[in-house]
């Protein structure tokens, strides 16, 4: 299933009910501000999506692609906050692409567009060259590597089953104009395999963050933000903690913001 589709547009479901033999009826989840986002138990968010959403630090200018978007999330919690200008979700799941519409339907944002395809096959389907922001959550292991998933949307998320990493940073690429960011995050033991894709492919490092879940623990994530065709010169930002003291940190506190406090 190859198809672009819109929050106006034709091609997807939009009834919570899901469609299909053995669906799962999607839920609602608030992520602050009044928006809530469906998800399912087959595409869902974790932690590292909300920190990338932060770390890319999209502006009101921006035009943005989310690779991999699964059910929208970053998306989403930038739209929440009223940036980017346009952005345009990505997935080879069409279930994925149903949630982000459903989603972007009800919340009224007219802002995001979605296409139901293989990174890999996107001519055609989206511009290339003139984007401002990529981002992007990826699979964090190889085909072959750790215990398989059982269900096929598992499997996509988590090994690269259906693009690569270097898939990723080469389409990353591609839809950047110069100056454009990509903005990634992945485990710290393909850091080195993800720099130099972004140099082979013209993206040059510009950011690295890690992030551990308490000051005495390795960290556990990396987020990376590179430049298209931008000088040398690598800022390495001070460790991001989840928690301190064995309470919510107070910088997570701030990226979580309203996500959190609909919780509350």
């Amino acid at each position: 299933m190859d198809k672009t589709v819109s929050v106006n547009g034709t091609g997807a479901n939009l009834s919570p009910e899901g469609t299909g033999k053995g669906a799962q009826t999607p839920t609602r989840e608030p992520i602050g501000n009044g928006v809530f986002i469906y998800v399912s138990r087959e595409h869902t968010f974790g932690t590292d999506a909300v920190l990338l959403a932060d770390f890319a630090k999209a502006k009101k200018g921006d035009l943005a692609v989310d690779l991999g978007t699964g059910c929208g999330i970053i998306p989403f919690l930038m739209l929440r906050d009223g940036v980017p200008k346009e952005i345009t979700g990505v997935d080879i799941a069409p279930k994925a692409v149903e949630l982000a519409l459903l989603t972007a339907s009800e919340a009224g944002f007219t802002r995001f567009t979605a296409i139901c395809s293989d990174i890999g096959d996107l001519k055609g389907k989206i511009s290339f060259g003139d984007k401002t922001l990529v981002t992007c959550n990826p699979p964090y292991k190889a085909a072959n590597a750790g215990i398989r998933a059982k269900s096929d949307a598992r499997l996509t998320a988590r090994f690269e089953s259906t693009c690569t990493l270097e898939d990723t940073v080469r389409t990353g690429s591609a839809l950047l104009r110069t100056g454009g960011r990509l903005c990634m995050c992945q485990r710290p033991e393909r850091l080195a395999e993800l720099i130099t894709l972004m140099s082979r492919y013209g993206v040059e490092p510009k950011r690295l963050r890690t992030v551990a879940k308490e000051p005495r623990e390795a960290p556990w994530l990396v987020l990376v933000e590179g430049k298209r065709e931008a000088k040398p010169g690598l800022i390495i930002e001070p460790p991001l903690f989840l928690y301190e003291n064995g309470a919510l940190s107070g910088e997570m506190k701030r990226i979580y913001g309203p996500y959190k406090e609909a919780y509350l």
